[in-house]
């Protein structure tokens, strides 16, 4: 009985030393995204970004690249509030697994979070912070507004930061004349810009297509049959 008891006090004391460890990282999280929007609140960033000389309106982008982004990036974009808790807990089952950071479940709404007040670092604080601000983004701000804002903070190496200048600089075209092949394999990039640029790894960049592809039939916004067109138009 004693044996039981005492088994049950150290749980206790577990249990009230994570909830402590939670709450003071919660608070730290909250602090970080109060400061980050006293330096600039978020309507003055928002101008910010909107005055960026090849910032890009978001009717003036392709809608098979807008579905190609949200398959890959985040597909129910569209569903949430600006945290996805299935992607969360899934993300959190697999960090477990490997003991590290190895998938951080951020929606589309978390990353314009990061790209615009946060660092890239993998800190706990700062994926709390990040949430904070996301709500505070999507409580402000349409979805077609928060995805218009990502396309034009990420970086898809080579110095590009908006989804025109990456059409220009990888393409030599404007965004109404890329094909379908041209704004799937752009829509990998931002994943990681130093691995799947097309001007650093061929290869790699269409090892990544394909995955986006695999990811637009699955949400199905392509059939296995249009992923053959765009194939064999890209020969052709």
């Amino acid at each position: 009985m004693k044996i039981l008891r005492n088994v049950i006090l150290v749980m206790l004391t577990i249990i009230a030393i994570s909830i402590s460890i939670g709450l003071l990282l919660v608070g730290q999280g909250y602090n970080m995204y109060k400061d980050a929007l006293k330096i600039m609140p978020l309507e003055e960033k928002v101008a910010s970004i909107q005055k960026k000389e090849n910032y890009t309106k978001i009717n003036e982008i392709p809608q098979i690249y807008k579905n190609a982004v949200i398959s890959v990036e985040d597909h129910r974009f569209y569903e949430h509030n600006g945290i996805d808790i299935i992607a969360i807990c899934r993300a959190a089952v697999n960090d477990i697994k490997a003991m590290e950071f190895v998938e951080g479940g951020s929606t589309i709404t978390q990353q314009l979070s990061k790209n615009i007040y946060f660092t890239q670092e993998k800190k706990i604080t700062r994926k709390i912070a990040e949430v904070f601000m996301s709500f505070e983004i999507e409580k402000n701000y349409d979805k077609d507004k928060i995805l218009e804002l990502y396309l034009n903070t990420s970086y898809f190496g080579d110095g590009y930061y908006t989804v025109k200048e990456a059409c220009r600089g990888y393409f030599n075209k404007e965004l109404n004349e890329m094909t379908d092949y041209e704004a799937i394999l752009l829509a990998g990039i931002p994943n990681a810009p130093s691995v799947y640029a097309p001007t650093k790894n061929p290869e790699l960049a269409k090892q990544r297509q394909r995955q986006v592809m695999e990811k637009m039939i699955k949400y199905n916004y392509l059939t296995n049959d249009d992923v053959k067109d765009i194939l064999n138009f890209r020969i052709q």
